[in-house]
Parts: structure tokens; C-alpha cells; sequence
């Protein structure tokens, strides 16, 4: 027998605080070896952890994305090494001392905030604080939804969270506690670490919120516990699982930084490397006499021991599946959309083909959804407060409620960031795909969400209607001039502004079709004229096609989105009348036309002198146009007046793009 092995024979069974101690030991072990990172909480959160893992947790480290484990979410990213310590103590794949040791080097599983995909067991991407607490409501939303539709014996689980005190002082998180009370997700149970400190000092510096009655208004349960005894963390918790009824709240007053003899309790614990002769000093307070990232064999096993619980209770889970009809196999996998989704839109634009009416692209979007919600159970509409603006619902779906969760449409109220977090949270339960609808001058209340969403490769859909100085009235609050740009500046975001009924059909469908890219779909307010009526192919695809070419020889190329497609044609026709062959190129993606080979690109855009008009700012169109190239936009904020009035105003008019065509093309010649 090795020495190891006598050790870990003869050693007792460690208590809950020598399992927490291994927590807090890697914690401040790695952040030294990387001279950077956040010690100070994972110390103080170890024993709520190692209670919440070893008691109440349901997970089976060999299945980590089984669908109905129990989700555990780190809102307070920045003490990434509580989970990263966990996932390597309870055995998840992949999460090795190794990994610990590399914690935020380059290609790591283990960087400074959790970046969902790195490893299995990192439930979403935290850092920017009240993002994970508002994902969380998605998803504790998202097992209401799908256990509505195939049973509580299938799926039945809870979502926890760990929060700190940035977190509850973010505005994202009184979204968030409101839609949840709201709509009594009891199985969402938030453990906040009440330590009182910030980077600056105490919290009282900028806050002196109650927490629990700002809860308990929002229609939570509420409890509050000593952070450091595992007994009133274990009795909590179970209170908080028997009682369903609303979400839970339990304040677990921490010390952050706990074992640190001169350093817990304080800011200087928040966000630095506890130094070399104060974690000597935390292992001497810890009776922890183990080297950096060792942990002994009888607390490891123990640890194991609880990641290797719940096999069991996979296992039969896994067996009352295989015995459930088709349909509700297909909702908890997430099925293949291929065929239906491809039939739904072929409908579609063969009905709107045939349609000769003006109509808004927001308009042709919820007739475009008449046929895809029929088609796609999974898809989970919504709308922040602007359902009969964004035309987001249809005939067939029906308002979720606390009473009825079998319905399809949420009602976000106006929560434009907390709705855009929690489609996160929905989209990264795997079985929904969630739209939701507001302004689009709004993306901007709702931005990290949206740059989360591209982060985390999430099939999200944000449909933003009121795409210009189109909407009118409203004056220039209301109007996005800088959006789209800024918009098409997030990698890996599909921005789509389609021209008319059929764009909007095509876009709709790559949006759903794209798995790992989120998509905004930019909706006119204003009627637009079909530009289209052919066939099968789905011509948004590749970006910027050629929807109207020139008669004979180019002259000018004049590109444009949206409602603007049709102000370029229009002035087409008025260049021919004065003999310049002009063609018009429809750029719904500049996503997906960048993606395309030189030689189509080229072929579309020609060698001719090229006119952008687009009802916003020219930033991002400097992509496509040269030096000697002419954008028609706006050159700042719009005005309130009625839409045609300005837009004539703004110079974005047929003949202002004649004019400035056929002095370029004059110039050329």
C-alpha cells in the first residue's frame, strides 16, 4: 500500500469545512500563480458551495449536459475559481489540476470569468455583473416550459445561483427579480454572498438597499443565514426546495476572503493576489498543510464520491426516457429543423409573392411567424411592453402566465436588458428558440445581452422593428441612426435588414437556421413595396444580390437595406431616363455578404462608382465604398415629423440619389 493510500485509509471522513477548505486552498493558490484574479470570494462562498454541492445539487459530472441536471449558475464571474475548483473536485471532464494551474493563461479552459463552451460545467458566461442572475431566469423559465409539455417526470429541475453584491446593485437585476416574482419560478433559488465589500471599500459607501424586502416585493421568498454554518445553509436550502410556491433569496453573510488572517473582511481580499506570506498564513489559520494545488486523497475522494452520486439517478432518468413518445424526446434534445423550417418559409413566400400590398417589414415578419409557429414548436416568442408594434405574436401562440406555462409568448413588460438576458438563459437550456421584439433604438438598454449572446454562440432572435427615421413622430429618441453600425460591429451577431416581403421571409430563415449565431432583424415601420417574387432560392443568403440590373453596360452601382432598397430603384429608373444604366444591389447582411468568395462580391458591387444609401450613419458601409464612393444617410440625429416629410428633409429621396449618382458617374467618364 502507497503512503497515499494509507493516508487515505486512516484519515476521517472530512467534515463540510475541510471539503470548503480545498476550495478556498485552490482558489487563492491559482490567483497567486497567475498574480491576478479574485480570491477573496470563493473564500467566503466555499461553504454555501460544498453545502449546495454535496446536499442539494443534482449533476453527474459523466453526463454534464444531461437535461435534467440542475443548473448551477456563477453570477459573481469574477470568483471563477469557486467553480473552476469545483468542477475539478467533483471530477467533471477536462477540469484538471492542470487546468488550475493555468488558470487565465492563454487557451485555457480556466479564464479569468467563466466563458461558457471552454468546459463542460460552465452553465453560461458571467463577468458582467446581473448577467448571470438574468440568464438564470431564462433558464429556470425554460424547464417550467418544457417540463409543461412533457411532464414533470422528465423534467424536473432547479436553477441556483450565486450572486454577489455588484450583481443585486446592477439595474439587470431588478429585471430580472421582478419578471421571475412575476411569474413565481419557484425553482429558481438565488444564494446571495452578503460580504459587504466592494473593490472600493464597504458597500455602504454606495448602497444601503434592504435586500430581502426589495426580494420580498418582487414576490420572492426570502431567508437569511450565517454563510459559515453549514447547518443553517443545508436547512435553508431544503426549505427553499420544499417550497416552490415563488423564487427563493438566502442572504448567506460571508467574509470574503475567509482564512486570510489579515486580509479577510476587507477590499484588499475583492480583486488581488493574496501574497505569498498571507496564504502561508491562511494555511496555518486553515490547518491546511498542504502545498499549493495539493489536495490530500481522503478529501478528493470524498469530493468524487459526490460527483459520482448522481449516476444513479441519471441512469433512471435516462431509462423513463427512453420510454417517452417522440415528441417529447425532441423537445428535451432539441430537434432537427431542416424540413419544416424550410416548408414553412416556401409557404410563406409563395403567399407573399403573390401578394401585391404595401406593407411594413414588421408586418410581413408576424405573417412570416404565422407560419413558422405552427411549423416550430420550439420557438418562444416575446416582447418588452411593444407586442401590437413589434408584431411578434401570432394567431396561434398563447400568453405565458404563473398559471400556465404550456403557452409560448412571454410578456417581457419594459425589460428591454432583462429580456434579452433571459432569451439567453432560454436559448442555453437547448430545447427553445426564443424572439424577442422591441425598438430598435432600444438595443442599446439591451447591448451586453446581445454581445453575450454572440460571445456564447446562442440562436437567439431579436426582432427590432422601427428600424429608421421611418417611424416618424417620435422624434429622434426614438430613432436609430448609429445602431445598425454599432450593431455590425459585434462579431459573430447576424444583422439583418430586409427589403421586403420576401427578404424578410429569407432572413427569418437564416436566422433560425444559423445555431450559433444571433440575429437581429431590423423592421420597418413604414410600408415598403415587394421588390420580389421569385423563386425557391433564398437569394438573402449570400448577403448583397443583384435584385435590379442594369440595362446594358453599368454605369453606377447604387446599394441599399431595408426601405431604402426601394428609394435606390426608384431612382434607378429616374438615371435611365437620363441615360445612366444603373444597377441596384439589396445588402440584407453585410455578415453574410463578407462571408462570400472576392469573385461574387466583386461581381455584385462591379468596378463602377457605388452609391449607399442607408436611413443611418455611414460608418459601417466603409467596408463597400472607396474614397471617391457616395453615401446618402444621415449625417446625425433625426427630428420628429411625419416619416415622408423626413426623409425628404434628410435628402434619402429617389431624386437626391439620382443626382448624386449621375454626378459620379459623370465624373467617371
Amino acid at each position: 500500500m502507497t503512503k497515499a493510500q494509507t493516508k487515505a485509509v486512516t484519515s476521517p471522513a472530512p467534515s463540510v469545512r475541510d471539503m470548503a477548505n480545498a476550495i478556498r486552498a485552490l482558489a487563492m493558490d491559482a490567483v497567486q500563480a497567475a498574480n491576478s484574479g479574485h480570491p477573496g470570494m470563493p473564500m467566503g462562498m466555499a461553504d454555501v458551495a460544498t453545502v449546495l454541492f454535496t446536499e442539494a445539487l443534482k449533476f453527474d459530472p459523466a453526463v454534464p449536459g444531461w437535461a435534467n441536471r440542475d443548473r448551477f449558475v456563477l453570477s459573481a464571474g469574477h470568483g471563477s475559481m469557486l467553480l473552476y475548483a469545483l468542477l475539478h473536485l467533483t471530477g467533471y471532464p477536462g477540469m484538471t489540476i492542470e487546468e488550475l494551474k493555468n488558470f487565465r493563461q492563454f487557451g485555457s479552459k480556466t479564464a479569468g470569468h467563466p466563458e461558457y463552451g471552454h468546459a463542460p460545467g460552465i452553465e453560461t458566461t458571467t463577468g458582467p455583473l446581473g448577467q448571470g442572475l438574468a440568464n438564470a431566469v431564462g433558464i429556470a423559465l425554460s424547464e417550467r416550459l418544457l417540463a409543461a409539455r412533457v411532464g414533470n417526470d422528465l423534467i424536473d429541475y432547479h436553477t441556483y445561483v450565486i450572486a454577489g453584491d455588484g450583481c443585486l446593485m446592477e439595474g439587470i437585476s431588478q429585471e430580472a427579480i421582478s419578471l421571475a416574482g412575476h411569474l413565481k419560478l419557484g425553482k429558481l433559488i438565488v444564494l446571495w454572498d452578503d460580504n459587504s465589500i466592494s473593490i472600493d471599500g464597504a458597500t455602504s459607501l454606495a448602497v444601503s438597499d434592504n435586500e430581502l424586502e426589495r426580494f420580498a416585493a418582487s414576490g420572492w421568498n426570502t431567508a437569511r443565514v450565517d454563510g459559515h454554518d453549514p447547518a443553517a445553509i443545508a436547512a435553508a436550502i431544503k426549505a427553499a426546495k420544499g417550497d416552490s410556491s415563488r423564487p427563493w433569496l438566502i442572504a448567506c453573510k460571508t467574509v470574503i476572503g475567509y482564512g486570510a488572517p489579515n486580509k479577510a473582511g476587507k477590499s484588499s481580499a475583492h480583486g488581488e493576489p493574496l501574497g505569498g506570506e498571507e496564504i502561508k498564513a491562511t494555511r496555518e489559520r486553515l490547518d491546511w498543510p498542504y502545498q499549493p494545488f495539493d489536495v490530500p486523497d481522503h478529501i478528493l475522494s470524498a469530493w468524487r464520491a459526490v460527483g459520482s452520486r448522481g449516476a444513479k439517478t441519471y441512469a433512471d432518468w435516462a431509462k423513463r426516457l427512453s420510454g417517452a413518445n417522440a415528441e417529447a424526446k425532441a423537445l428535451i434534445s432539441g430537434r432537427k429543423l431542416e424540413t419544416a423550417l424550410a416548408s414553412a418559409i416556401a409557404a410563406a413566400k409563395t403567399a407573399f409573392a403573390a401578394d401585391a400590398t404595401k406593407r411594413a417589414t414588421r408586418v410581413w415578419s408576424q405573417l412570416t411567424l404565422e407560419h413558422l409557429v405552427p411549423a416550430l414548436p420550439e420557438l418562444v416568442g416575446g416582447s418588452a411592453d411593444l407586442t401590437g408594434s413589434n408584431l411578434t405574436k401570432t394567431k396561434a401562440q398563447v400568453s405565458i402566465t404563473p398559471e400556465n406555462f404550456a403557452g409560448n409568448y412571454v410578456h417581457y413588460g419594459v425589460r428591454e436588458h432583462g429580456m434579452a438576458a433571459a432569451m439567453n438563459g432560454i436559448a442555453l437550456s437547448g430545447s427553445f428558440i426564443p424572439y424577442g421584439g422591441t425598438f430598435l433604438v432600444f438595443t442599446d438598454y439591451c447591448r451586453p445581452s446581445i454581445r453575450l449572446s454572440a460571445l456564447m454562440e446562442q440562436r437567439v432572435v431579436y426582432v427590432m422593428t422601427h428600424d429608421s427615421i421611418g417611424l416618424g413622430e417620435d422624434g429622434p429618441t426614438h430613432q436609430p441612426v448609429e445602431h445598425l453600425s454599432a450593431l455590425r460591429a459585434i462579431p459573430n451577431l447576424n444583422v439583418f435588414r430586409p427589403a421586403d416581403a420576401i427578404e424578410t421571409a429569407e432572413c427569418w430563415e437564416l436566422a433560425i437556421a444559423a445555431k450559433k449565431t444571433p440575429s437581429i432583424l431590423a423592421l420597418s415601420r413604414q410600408a415598403v413595396p415587394n421588390l420580389r417574387s421569385d423563386g425557391p432560392e433564398n437569394q438573402s443568403a449570400k448577403g448583397a444580390y443583384v435584385v435590379k440590373a442594369s440595362e446594358g453596360a453599368r454605369d453606377v452601382t447604387l446599394i441599399a437595406t431595408g426601405s431604402e432598397v426601394g428609394v435606390a430603384i426608384e431612382a434607378a429608373a429616374a438615371l435611365a431616363k437620363n441615360g445612366v444604366s444603373a444597377a441596384v444591389v439589396s445588402m440584407p447582411s453585410f455578415e453574410l455578404f463578407r462571408a462570400q468568395s472576392e469573385s461574387y462580391r466583386n461581381s455584385v458591387l462591379g468596378d463602377v462608382p457605388r452609391v449607399a444609401i442607408e436611413a443611418g450613419v455611414a460608418q459601417s458601409w466603409y467596408e463597400w465604398l472607396r474614397p471617391s464612393d457616395k453615401f446618402v444617410g444621415m449625417p446625425g440625429f433625426g427630428a420628429s415629423a411625419p416619416a415622408a416629410k423626413l426623409f425628404q428633409h434628410f435628402g434619402i429621396t429617389a431624386a437626391h440619389v439620382a443626382d448624386v449618382a449621375q454626378a459620379l458617374a459623370k465624373k467617371a467618364n
